[in-house]
């Protein structure tokens, strides 16, 4: 997919998301954002030939291989959406709360075009929360009303299982540390990049990663500035409107001193 699909549901001047573009370089990141639109899923990103293969997996990711999560995959998103954390705003596609629940890099265990095309993507993820072997299997499905865009998200058996796992218990960000309660009760909560797209390896993890929380992190100092000043406006406000405190007599003093 192109990212014509991905710009054609969208409007740049109502939604804070980046229009994008096909990226030259040829990083290895991935992204999990949490979106809470209508309904709650996890949207599983994989940086591949200048864009974001996406996938919306409705039960998020999981460490335990007997959980066989189903992955829809969606329109590709450009490189630029990696870091998106705020507020799409209601009336336009996707409307809800993103949340950067993981980030990291990854590696494909073999050809990843050759694998894409197979339908059978196997993969290695350094994340913040998600770490091992992993696959991306594409269900060939008879039954009707099936469109070719289900796949299973797989852990493979490493040292990083852990059986029995709760998504739930991993409700931060990767980014601000917030929960998705606190990005959506931001009302402020806005998205602009203007550095360029990583085209490191590895080894420059770091590097993105440290941007991104600074960007962030400078989202919310604006917010919280903006809170602040809004407060102290209005206590200066209420001080004008309440009434003026009478001045004690001071018969009543002398009365004490008697």
């Amino acid at each position: 997919m192109a990212l014509e699909e991905y710009k054609r549901k969208r409007d740049f001047k109502q939604t804070p998301e980046p229009a994008g573009k096909i990226e030259r370089g040829k990083g290895h990141r991935f992204v999990v954002q949490k979106h809470r639109a209508s309904r709650l899923h996890y949207d599983f990103r994989l940086e591949m030939d200048g864009v974001l293969k996406s996938w919306a997996v409705p039960k998020g990711p999981s460490l335990d291989p007997a959980d066989k999560r189903l992955a829809m995959q969606v329109e590709d998103h450009p490189v630029s959406y990696f870091d998106f954390e705020g507020i799409i705003p209601s009336g336009n596609y996707g409307a809800g709360t993103v949340m950067v629940w993981d980030v990291g890099t990854w590696e494909p265990e073999g050809g990843a075009d050759a694998m894409l095309a197979k339908g059978d993507l196997k993969f290695r993820l350094d994340g913040e929360k998600l770490k091992g072997s992993f696959a991306l299997v594409h269900i060939h499905s008879r039954r009707p009303g099936n469109k070719g865009t289900e796949w299973l998200l797989i852990k493979h058996r490493d040292a990083y299982v852990q059986e029995g796992y709760d998504i739930d218990e991993y409700d931060y960000s990767a980014l601000t540390n917030r929960s998705i309660d606190q990005i959506a009760a931001d009302s402020g909560a806005q998205w602009t990049s203007s550095r360029p797209a990583a085209t490191g390896r590895a080894s420059k993890k770091n590097d993105w990663l440290a941007d991104s929380i600074a960007k962030a992190d400078a989202a919310k100092r604006k917010s919280a500035k903006t809170t602040k000043s809004a407060t102290a406006a209005a206590n200066t406000t209420a001080a004008k409107k309440a009434p003026a405190k009478k001045k004690s007599s001071g018969s009543s003093g002398e009365k004490k001193n008697a």
